[in-house]
Parts: C-alpha cells; sequence; structure tokens
C-alpha cells in the first residue's frame, strides 16, 4: 500500500511499509528517497545498552534503529531520542512512532546535529547510537536524490560534525555505537581519539566467508573519556557464501522475539 506525503522539496513523496520480525515492527519508509538497509540492523544487535538507559539517536532517518532497539531491549531503555536534520523523514518517523506504539518511550526531534546544544543539555544522554553518512560529496554509492545524497554523504555534516555532537551530549563515560565502513576505519578512530572517545569494542563485517577477503564494516563501541583496553570480537558474516542466504548469525537478528 502507498501513501502521499507532504512534499518534499517541489515533489510529493510515496512511501512503502515494510516489516521486520515476522510482521511485529513496522516502518514507513520513501519509496524514492533514504531507504534503510542491513547496517542498522546490524548495529541494534551490536549495542549494548544497560538499565534505564537514555538513548539518543542521531541522524535518525525513518527511526528504524531506534525502534529495532525498543523491540529488542525494552526494558533496558526509559527514553530514547532521534534526531533528524530532513523534516520529511522526520515526520515518516514520526508516523512510524504511532505506528509502532511507542509514544510512551520515544521522541522525534527535527534539527542539526550541527547545531546539536539548541536541542540537548550538556552530557544529558547515558548512549548515542548513529549510522552516519559514510562518504564524502562525490565518492561512494552515487544517490539519485537529495534525501538518499545527505543520508549517505557529508554534505550537510562530516564525522567531526557528528562525533562533536555525540561527546557534547554524552555523559562521562557515556558510550557511543557506531557502524562505518571498514576502508575508513583508520580515519573513524583517529576522529574519535581527537573527539574525546577511547574505542573499547569492536566487530568487523565482512559480506561472506572466503580466504582472502575483504571486510565491508565495522562496528565500534566507544566510551567518552574512557580508559585504555579494547575488545575484538569475533568476525561477522552477513552471508554464507557469495549471492548464499544470510548466516545464521544474520538470521537471527530477524528473528522475532519470543
Amino acid at each position: 500500500m502507498e501513501k502521499k506525503y507532504p512534499a518534499l522539496g517541489k515533489r510529493d513523496v510515496k512511501t512503502s511499509k515494510d516489516t521486520l520480525f515476522d510482521g511485529e515492527l513496522s516502518c514507513s519508509q520513501h519509496v524514492d528517497g533514504y531507504r534503510f538497509s542491513i547496517d542498522p540492523v546490524l548495529l541494534a544487535h551490536f549495542v549494548r545498552l544497560k538499565k534505564d538507559e537514555l538513548v539518543l539517536d542521531i541522524g535518525a532517518g525513518c527511526g528504524v534503529l531506534g525502534f529495532i532497539l525498543l523491540y529488542r531491549t525494552p526494558d533496558l531503555i526509559q527514553k530514547l531520542t532521534a534526531l533528524e536534520l530532513q523534516e520529511a523523514l522526520a515526520e515518516l518517523a514520526r508516523e512510524n512512532v504511532i505506528a509502532n506504539s511507542c509514544q510512551k518511550k520515544m521522541e522525534i526531534v527535527t534539527g542539526d546535529l550541527r547545531s546539536i546544544e539548541k536541542y540537548f543539555p550538556a552530557g544529558s544522554y547515558s548512549s548515542v547510537v548513529c549510522n552516519p553518512p559514510f562518504y564524502l560529496p562525490g565518492s561512494g554509492r552515487k544517490s539519485i536524490n537529495d534525501e538518499a545524497r545527505i543520508a549517505r554523504h557529508q554534505v550537510q555534516c562530516t564525522l567531526s560534525d557528528v562525533l562533536h555532537s555525540a561527546a557534547y551530549v554524552l555523559k562521562t563515560r557515556g558510550r557511543l555505537f557506531l557502524v562505518y565502513p571498514a576502508e575508513l576505519m583508520a580515519v573513524l578512530i583517529a576522529q574519535l581519539m581527537s573527539s574525546g572517545f577511547a574505542v573499547k569494542r569492536m566487530q568487523v563485517v565482512y559480506s561472506y566467508p572466503k580466504k582472502e577477503n575483504t571486510a565491508r564494516l565495522v562496528l565500534i563501541e566507544a566510551i567518552k573519556n574512557g580508559g585504555d583496553g579494547m575488545l575484538v570480537e569475533s568476525p561477522l558474516y552477513i552471508y554464507t557464501e557469495k549471492d548464499g542466504e544470510y548466516s545464521s548469525a544474520v538470521q537471527a537478528m530477524y528473528q522475532r522475539n519470543l
């Protein structure tokens, strides 16, 4: 079923309704705009939360990362706030909040992370999650519309902007969870350190097992003002083989709560 929403730029936007966890979680997305990939699913299952967490999702898009976290660990989250720059995506996220009955625990804020102090007090969150724009303008996956281009490419913010905003809102020893291209891992770690974060946990993601393999993504947990020491977890494979099915680990990520 498709539905028209307020104009994005000068055109109408159609949406599709997609589901996760055997239909227990629904998420409307723009048909021709930014559409989430497997990245937020991987990140949501990498995140480790404690009791009564105050979580901020920076650059939330349609809100899917927050919805997965609330679906998986509702008892650990006191409040989850999603910050999104693009008004059309923020409005879509608000509709998804209602569709998933998350009004009591999830709030959508439209705003620019580069001015994060306008929206949130310093040190007000215990955890930040983020699937940030990966690529510099003109590089990486090409996007045919502005919504997807802003979500994937660093045209409205840089990695430094993302990390600065996370450092601002996090409490001392608060945790930042990120997914990022493995080929840019050195840049990510260097900028995390310069922003006052210590990388504490890492998992490298590959497309499928093979003798000579190139990593695809890296999942990172970093702590604000943290100390030395890092846990490197076992590699995660998305597929069993080239053009194969999801691995058992990834299949488990899509199973509903029992």
